[in-house]
């Protein structure tokens, strides 16, 4: 009777735990997840990454949220409410300087092809004289661009024009079309397109203006990078065969569904953000690559517009780590 309900016992063990499989062997474990935090949208990699299987090739899965503002992603990195974070790289310099987080950036993503934007009624940044100009946060990113387009025509903000804080660009362009007293913002693609052909103003593009710019890039906290090393390549691994896909011309077709899906446009549109920003030299970026000179313009326009680093802006290895990019590659690159 004794040996009966020994059996019994395993028995019921085996058919009713969930982490043991028919064959008596321990089911394969869930993946590691990774949450991210996306500004002013999920970057497209992420989403063929997803949609591809690609972090599932790399054995991880990904939860992805989009943050209102820049405020609220930095706020949420550093609460290490989420593990990495997509969004202009300025954010991450801001994060370490003004909040005191060790932060590294990891992966590029896209260059600046960013425009200022203006309403129908203004013709030059002559124009913008006594106007207000809105932006995501006051001192971060696309803000200090749009404040040294203007300081390069002798406007001065508050003095020459006043700032308010409105949000991302999807906010900042919705609200351009309601109150047609906000005179103009920095827009990227493809809003700044839907924004032109619906007879918004370009009064030009920051890389007119300004030369390159490193815009949305991955980065970190340093400390969860370095516990997570091995995480963090496979992340950038997917995300790095991802942007591949996108910009393969064998796959237009497919990236042209996406845009019109993730951004609700039209097929037309889909086209002009494609050749705009997709493919353009100065769009996505090629392997998601950073671009250290652009990188470079982000610091400087820091040092002379907020005087951090007393005005003596560092170079990008300060915030930067190639470490993990370049591990990345060597995975994929490597022998199958």
């Amino acid at each position: 009777m004794k040996q009966f309900l020994v059996i019994l016992g395993f028995l019921t063990v085996l058919f009713t735990n969930p982490q043991i499989t028919a064959r008596g062997q321990s089911a394969k474990p869930s993946p590691p997840v990774l949450r991210v935090l996306c500004l002013p949208a999920r970057p497209l990699a992420l989403i063929v990454a997803q949609e591809q299987h690609l972090f599932e090739k790399y054995g991880i899965e990904v939860e992805a949220e989009v943050a209102a503002n820049s405020e609220a992603l930095r706020a949420g990195l550093a609460a290490a409410k989420f593990d990495l974070a997509h969004a202009a790289v300025d954010n991450a310099v801001a994060l370490a300087e003004n909040n005191g987080t060790d932060v590294v950036v990891i992966v590029g993503g896209e260059d600046s092809t960013n425009e200022l934007i203006a309403q129908p009624a203004v013709h030059s940044i002559a124009d913008l004289r006594g106007q207000t100009v809105i932006v995501d946060a006051p001192n971060t990113a696309y803000a200090l661009q749009l404040k040294k387009i203007l300081l390069q025509n002798q406007l001065q903000a508050s003095q020459d024009y006043q700032i308010k804080v409105v949000g991302s660009t999807p906010l900042r362009f919705a609200a351009m079309r309601e109150h047609k007293e906000y005179a103009a913002s920095i827009l990227g693609p493809p809003a700044s397109l839907v924004a032109k052909h619906e007879g918004f103003i370009s009064l030009g593009s920051t890389q007119q203006f300004l030369g390159p710019y490193q815009a949305i890039g991955g980065f970190t906290r340093r400390a969860w990078a370095n516990q997570n090393q091995d995480l963090l390549e496979r992340y950038i691994a997917a995300f790095v065969e991802a942007q591949r896909w996108i910009q393969d011309r064998a796959h237009k077709a497919e990236v042209l569904t996406l845009l019109e899906r993730e951004f609700k446009i039209s097929a037309d549109l889909a086209k002009e953000t494609y050749e705009a920003w997709v493919i353009a030299s100065q769009g996505l970026q090629r392997d998601a690559k950073i671009n250290l000179a652009g990188f470079q313009t982000a610091l400087n326009l820091r040092a002379e517009l907020e005087n951090t680093w007393q005005g003596k802006a560092p170079a990008p290895a300060k915030y930067y780590d190639p470490t993990y990019y370049d591990a990345a590659l060597a995975r994929i690159n490597a022998p199958k």
